[in-house]
């Protein structure tokens, strides 16, 4: 019989923005914490690669630096990765398949129901077509 995972061993977190990584990260550090876990931190830009990489490296770093300093104060280790995709959704379970994530984690973004319907929701995407349990986060900066 295999042993039980901690749903925080490995947890992919999908981060938008730099504010969205500092949400994120509160919310799951304490439970990183307890498990011993890795984070694995995701932002996801819809499309393909640009041409000029720096077209969106400097966005991207300003959220991994948001998710550094938040963890860091946590002192839990992170890996992040910038990915590229057409479904941002897809995308993110690509990583967790990758890494074999334990569970996919994040904070709902602020949006109301027109905001949800016009986006294809992500929040409802992620939940209802993992194949790995998803952890929706509270958001600790109300």
């Amino acid at each position: 019989m295999t042993e039980a995972r901690d749903l925080f061993e490995v947890a992919v977190l999908p981060v938008a923005s730099a504010t969205d990584a500092q949400t994120t990260c509160a919310g799951a550090a304490a439970h990183l914490r307890r498990a011993g876990g890795r984070a694995v931190v995701v932002h996801v830009i819809e499309g393909s690669p640009p041409t000029d990489e720096d077209e969106h490296t400097e966005d991207a770093e300003e959220t991994f630096a948001a998710a550094r300093e938040a963890f860091g104060a946590a002192d839990i280790d992170i890996e992040t990765r910038l990915e590229y995709g057409e479904d941002i959704p897809e995308t993110v379970f690509a990583v967790a398949d990758e890494v074999d994530a334990s569970a996919i984690a994040f904070t709902p973004r602020a949006g109301g129901r027109w905001v949800k319907l016009l986006s294809g929701d992500l929040t409802s995407v992620l939940v209802s077509d993992s194949d790995r349990p998803v952890v929706v986060l509270p958001d600790r900066h109300e």
